[in-house]
This record gives structure tokens, C-alpha cells and sequence, in this order.
């Protein structure tokens, strides 16, 4: 069973989802090869930037089925010291409902067929019920756990009114369904009828759009707690930084006291030349002390971790899982042979000039089990690739072809393609290691599919 799963996320992202078990280590290896038109190269490129602003981690607690926690939620009232379980277990519950729902969703929108999209829409709409069935059955009497019963329902209820909403809007339009749209339109006007018959949200929070949304975004956050890992981020290189800077800064002002001190020795008095030549000394100073201590800094960071994450479970402070990662620009000779020969095998045209990042990451589960009902954690790597599409040209005129007499044009767009390479390995089951390569083909404006090369 593959551990480690890739696939196209929002507009130009794609995300990497990977099943971690307890005291568990493994690390991944991502090695992107872009074509050299991207222009990504290490004038154009900062890893730390990226990495700040287009790579996105998240740790949770993860199950492949439903064990629906929230059952024990009835005799956690009549337990002294588990009032945290109950919010935990009903976080867990409630999260893995959106996620699913989320996922199933937006697998519906990719359905073109009204044939298809109605019975699956309908399908969706039936499981839904269920759970928010289940949900509301076991309803706390105690005060301090309703309110975050009540957080969940609200939250629940409004998120899959919208998400089936948001089906019906871009879904395929079809009057043969007319019925099954009617379906769906009921169970969300339920929904919202049950908000309001347990004022949920005041009048003035549901007649603004921006204050109902980002009271929902609340509630999302809230509903995470415990079961979305907190994260504390540590720069690697910092204090390398640091003393780097402090060296070449001492090595380049020794040197530039020494040609002063010449200078003056040739000078008995203070001269235009005198004057101009401390300018020029200075400037070379300034100019040399920064591309001095990117080289000597580049040199240094090449094949060391730069970043090191710890994962944290909010309910009681402790750590789940930590993970180092390193980032960086590579060479074709620095390839792994066993990444480079499954490089190689791509066909002739497809071995255009291109540029190589590496993405480690080593991850190490600290638990020794999790909580009851979860064997595993999932953690999910985004990367935004926008930053890849800046220089890509949006379109590549026209094709034309003839049908007898008539000559037609129609418009196309230019495709890119990266090469990824995805290499997975752990030592505690080697039968999950993974060696894959993957095409993403992408224009400007969005990923058009992830396509797995055996």
C-alpha cells in the first residue's frame, strides 16, 4: 500500500499527503526538473523565500475509516477528568467530516456528465445526512461541553450547505435532474432552518457576508484544536548566518583598513585623489562584503538541513512528531543514480536542458501510540508553483486545419511540463518505500493534470 500520494491541489498548487505511523521515521525526497524556459535558476531563485511563502505543512491525526469518536461522547460526562477527550474526539469527528466532504466535492465537480454528477450529488447528500445525524444524537446536557457542540453543529451545518450549493452552481446543468436538484436545494434549506431554530448566528452576523464567513473561519480554526497539530519553526542556519557575516565583515574591513592606512602613508595631505581613492576602497567594500557572504553562506548550506519543525499537540502541549528539511538548488552529478537513471528513461524529446531543486524532508514520529481509535497521523506538503509560472507565456496563437473549402483557426495554449521525482523510504516497513517519477503539466494560470509515469 503506497504511503505517500501526489495530487493537483488549487489552481497551481499540488499537494504531497503522507500516512505517518508512531514511532515511525522516514524521509522523503522530492527533485523537481524545470525546464530552463521557467527561468528558475540562482539568480531568480531564493529557497528560503519560497519555502516561506509557497510551501505549506500541516500535521493531523488521520483515520482511513470513520471510527466515528463521537459515540464516546456519552459517557464522557459521567467521567471526572475527560472533558478534554470529549472536545478532542468531537474535533477529530467534525474534521474529518469536512475533509471528507471537501474531498468528495470537489471530486463531483470534475464529473462533466449530468448523468453522472446528479446520482453522485444525490449520494453525497445522503451520507452527509447521516453523519450530521449521528452528530446530533449524542448532544451533551452539560453546559460546558455544549458550547462546543454548538461550535461544531454551526460549523458543520453552514460548511455543507455551502459546499453543496457551491456543486450545484458549477455542477453541469441539466432539466432531466430537475428532481434531484430539488433534492439538494431541501436538505440545504434544512439545514439552515436548523441554525436558525437554535439561534445560532444573530441577524446582524447572517445579513453580512463578510462577518458570517469569517465567523465560520473561526469556528474552523476552533474545531482543529487538537487534532491539527500546532507547529514551531526553526531556522537551521541562523546562527551559520550569523558568524559568516561576522567573519567576511572582519576579514573585508582588515583588509580595507590595510589600504587605508597605505593610502594615507602615500599621502601627506588630504587630496581629491586622496578623497576618491577611500570612495573607491569603501565601495568595494560594500560591494564584496554581501556577494562574498552569499557564496561562502551557499557553500556552507549545500546538503544540510536549513529548517527543523515540531509538531505539537494542542489539548496537552506535547510532541507528536518533528520534521527536518533542506531545500535547494542541485547539480545533474549530485542526482542519486537511481533517481538520475529513472530520469533517464523519459523519451529523447523530453530531455530539454532543465534546472534541479531538491526537497528533503525527515521525519521522525516521537509518540509511541496515539489516541484510541487513530493508528496514524497525516501530513500534507503544499507547494505553490506560481512563482514557476511568472515568465510562461499564456498563449501559442493559433492551429489551423481544412475541411474541404474551409479553412478553420482555433485557439490553443502553450503546456509545460516538470518532471518530479518522488522518492519515499522508511525503515520500519520497506515494502512502503516509493520510487516514482510524475509529469505536472501546467500553463500559466493553472495545473492541468499530475500524471504518474510507470
Amino acid at each position: 500500500m503506497k504511503k505517500t500520494k501526489i495530487s493537483p491541489d488549487e489552481s497551481l498548487s499540488i499537494k504531497l499527503v503522507t500516512q505517518l505511523l508512531p514511532n515511525e521515521d522516514s524521509q522523503h525526497d522530492l527533485y523537481f526538473s524545470i525546464p530552463n524556459e521557467m527561468r528558475i535558476h540562482s539568480d531568480t531563485f531564493n529557497e528560503t523565500d519560497f519555502f516561506n511563502s509557497h510551501i505549506k505543512i500541516q500535521c493531523a491525526y488521520y483515520s482511513e475509516q470513520l471510527h466515528l469518536p463521537l459515540v464516546r461522547s456519552r459517557y464522557i460526562s459521567k467521567k471526572k477528568g475527560e472533558k478534554s477527550d470529549y472536545r478532542v474526539n468531537l474535533n477529530l469527528f467534525s474534521y474529518q467530516i469536512r475533509i471528507a466532504l471537501d474531498a468528495d466535492i470537489k471530486a463531483a465537480l470534475k464529473l462533466k456528465s449530468a448523468h453522472e454528477f446528479y446520482p453522485m450529488a444525490c449520494e453525497l447528500v445522503g451520507q452527509i445526512k447521516k453523519l450530521l445525524k449521528k452528530l446530533r444524537r449524542y448532544e451533551p446536557s452539560e453546559q460546558t461541553l455544549k458550547h462546543y457542540f454548538q461550535n461544531a453543529d454551526n460549523y458543520l451545518s453552514w460548511h455543507s450547505e455551502q459546499g453543496f450549493l457551491k456543486l450545484l452552481a458549477k455542477g453541469p446543468k441539466s432539466s432531466e435532474f430537475s428532481r434531484e436538484r430539488c433534492l439538494i436545494l431541501d436538505f440545504c434549506k434544512e439545514e439552515k432552518i436548523h441554525r436558525e431554530l437554535h439561534n445560532y448566528n444573530s441577524e446582524v452576523t447572517l445579513d453580512d457576508p463578510n462577518r458570517i464567513t469569517n465567523k465560520m473561519r473561526l469556528l474552523q480554526r476552533l474545531i482543529e484544536h487538537g487534532v491539527v497539530f500546532d507547529k514551531k519553526i526553526y531556522d537551521l542556519t541562523l546562527n551559520i548566518r550569523r558568524l559568516v557575516r561576522g567573519l567576511v565583515t572582519g576579514i573585508i574591513m582588515a583588509l580595507v583598513m590595510y589600504l587605508v592606512l597605505n593610502a594615507r602613508t602615500s599621502f601627506q595631505e588630504i587630496t581629491v585623489a586622496l578623497i576618491a581613492l577611500l570612495g573607491v576602497i569603501y565601495g568595494l567594500r560594500e560591494t564584496f562584503k554581501d556577494e562574498l557572504t552569499q557564496w561562502t553562506m551557499r557553500k556552507i548550506q549545500h546538503g544540510r538541513p536549513r529548517w527543523r519543525i515540531f509538531f505539537i499537540n494542542s489539548a496537552d502541549d506535547e510532541e507528536v512528531s518533528r520534521q527536518t528539511i533542506n531545500f535547494e538548488l542541485i547539480r545533474s552529478r549530485e542526482l542519486p543514480e537511481d533517481v538520475d537513471a529513472l530520469l533517464q528513461k523519459r523519451r529523447q524529446q523530453n530531455k530539454q536542458p532543465a534546472t534541479l531543486l531538491h526537497f528533503s524532508s525527515k521525519n521522525e514520529v516521537r509518540q509511541q501510540e496515539f489516541m484510541p481509535g487513530y493508528e496514524e497521523i497525516q501530513q500534507q506538503i503544499t507547494f505553490d508553483l506560481s512563482s514557476f509560472a511568472r515568465y510562461l507565456k499564456k498563449g501559442a496563437g493559433k492551429l489551423y486545419s481544412h475541411d474541404g473549402n474551409k479553412v478553420s483557426g482555433q485557439g490553443v495554449e502553450r503546456r509545460y511540463q516538470i518532471n518530479l521525482v518522488l522518492k519515499y523510504t522508511t525503515d520500519q516497513n520497506k515494502e512502503s518505500n516509493q520510487l516514482e517519477r510524475y509529469k505536472i503539466i501546467m500553463n500559466r494560470s493553472e495545473i492541468i493534470a499530475i500524471e504518474r509515469i510507470d
